[in-house]
């Protein structure tokens, strides 16, 4: 097992990584910002490292900061948790030329997924079913451009190889529209992702986001732990997640979680991963692989039993999987609320002092969160500050406790997202199940219609 690690990350991320890394003997060395000296994990960690002013690029992206902190403090690996550096495939690199080991995918895995159009190549030849596309990079002959997106057929989405996070994509509805989308596209990929390769799918209009979570040691041996549904979205950001899907049988989820094994075996994959997809009409559609711990992950630890992130670190240090395909066996329904510090209504970000701070329990309730009372929310990075989480024995009892949580959560001095999750959790499309990607924005959009007509 590992003797000790750097967590280079902040947040809960960070924290459920350290208790994950206590549980097996593991010593921690926590690195921060300067104004994130006050984090729990920096506190609770047997080690930590000051790596930087506030700005993520002056210290959480700072790749030469992080390592130096490994040397330092005689570290044996990093782990990257996500966002920041953790599908960084010149990171993951660099740690292991310097002698560390990147707790993670190899770096040219990294690559390859990070490359969309690449990856999407090496999931057709694997045998995962994807979106019907241009299946390469688009030139610049408009003419042959025009003829993909009918090949296609209308509406079409362009997308940015190197894109991520809702952002880099245009649809395209009609053939007038087409040649303008590729060239704006190709702009913001080039200043966003600094790559302006694009690529065309057929857009899909009412798709579910379905995921499925892998674990994979690099060694010949993979399994999936089932499925994860996280279409209530807005802007392309997940809202809230659960496990298992709703109407996904077990027989869908056996097929398609073969599949997904075998192609983690096919490319040695190495560590947590998760495929994800877009769901419609009783077809998976392949979309990306993140190549990390998800911010979703406790919904399928609580389903399934699995601690995901102690598996990383076994994984990490060399050993096999000794969890089996046959040993995963769903049970109940979890769901995930992310707690974000911004107004409900505009999701305008609120950073602030937290001045009273309440945590809900009762039977199957989990909060993974940083934040105590307080504590002073920095206005310099991403707003969630934690994560409700609850596991019911089927999603009618897992949304009656969600319900409750939400009612007892409390967190003054700032305002959060909690009673949008609470409108979400009493909504009866929600409460039916199995609502796609644009539903939550649509609703949102009616409830700001209804109020400014009554204003």
């Amino acid at each position: 097992m590992l003797d000790k690690v750097v967590i280079a990350n902040r947040g809960e991320i960070a924290l459920r990584i350290l208790r994950a890394c206590h549980a097996l003997g593991i010593r921690t060395v926590a690195v921060h910002s300067t104004v994130d000296r006050n984090l729990k994990h920096v506190a609770m960690a047997d080690e930590s490292v000051c790596i930087g002013p506030a700005p993520s690029p002056k210290s959480y992206l700072d790749m030469a900061s992080i390592i130096a902190a490994a040397e330092v403090t005689d570290a044996q690996a990093i782990h990257p948790g996500y966002g920041f550096l953790s599908e960084n495939a010149d990171f993951a690199e660099r740690v292991e030329q310097s002698g560390f080991i990147f707790i993670g995918p190899k770096a040219e895995t990294i690559r390859l997924m990070g490359d969309k159009v690449e990856a999407i190549r090496a999931m057709k030849d694997a045998g995962v079913p994807c979106v019907p596309g241009s299946g390469g990079p688009l030139g610049d002959d408009a003419a042959t451009n025009v003829r993909i997106a009918a090949e296609i057929g209308y509406p079409v989405i362009v997308k940015a190889a190197g894109g991520g996070g809702g952002r880099g994509m245009r649809v395209v509805h009609t053939e007038a529209a087409l040649v303008n989308a590729i060239a704006t596209t190709k702009q913001e990929a080039k200043a966003a992702f600094g790559n302006d390769m694009v690529y065309m799918e057929k857009f899909l209009e009412n798709p579910r986001h379905v995921e499925i979570q892998v674990l994979a040691d690099g060694q010949g041996n993979a399994i999936h732990l089932g499925e994860r549904d996280c279409s209530m979205q807005r802007r392309h950001q997940k809202v809230v997640e659960e496990a298992p899907a709703p109407g996904i049988t077990p027989e869908l989820r056996a097929q398609i979680g073969k599949v997904c094994v075998e192609a983690c075996i096919r490319i040695g994959y190495r560590g947590a991963g998760t495929f994800e997809f877009l769901f419609e009409d009783g077809r998976f559609y392949f979309i990306e692989m993140n190549t990390r711990i998800q911010v979703e992950h406790p919904v399928t630890e609580l389903v399934t039993g699995i601690d995901l992130v102690r598996e990383q670190l076994k994984i990490a240090s060399g050993q096999k999987l000794t969890i089996k395909q046959s040993d995963i066996v769903l049970g109940g329904h979890a769901i995930e609320c992310r707690i974000n510090a911004e107004d409900p209504d505009t999701f305008l970000p609120s950073p602030g002092l937290i001045q009273h701070f309440h945590v809900p329990g009762g039977p199957g309730v989990r909060v993974d969160s940083h934040i105590y009372e307080g504590y002073a929310v920095p206005p310099n990075y991403d707003s969630m500050i934690g994560k409700l989480i609850v596991h019911g024995a089927d999603r009618e009892q897992a949304i009656a406790r969600m319900r409750v949580a939400l009612s007892e959560m409390v967190v003054d001095g700032i305002k959060t997202n909690i009673p949008l999750q609470q409108r979400i959790m009493a909504d009866a499309g929600f409460q039916a199940g199995g609502q796609n990607i644009h539903y939550l924005e649509k609703r949102l959009a009616e409830r700001k219609e209804k109020a400014l007509s009554i204003g």
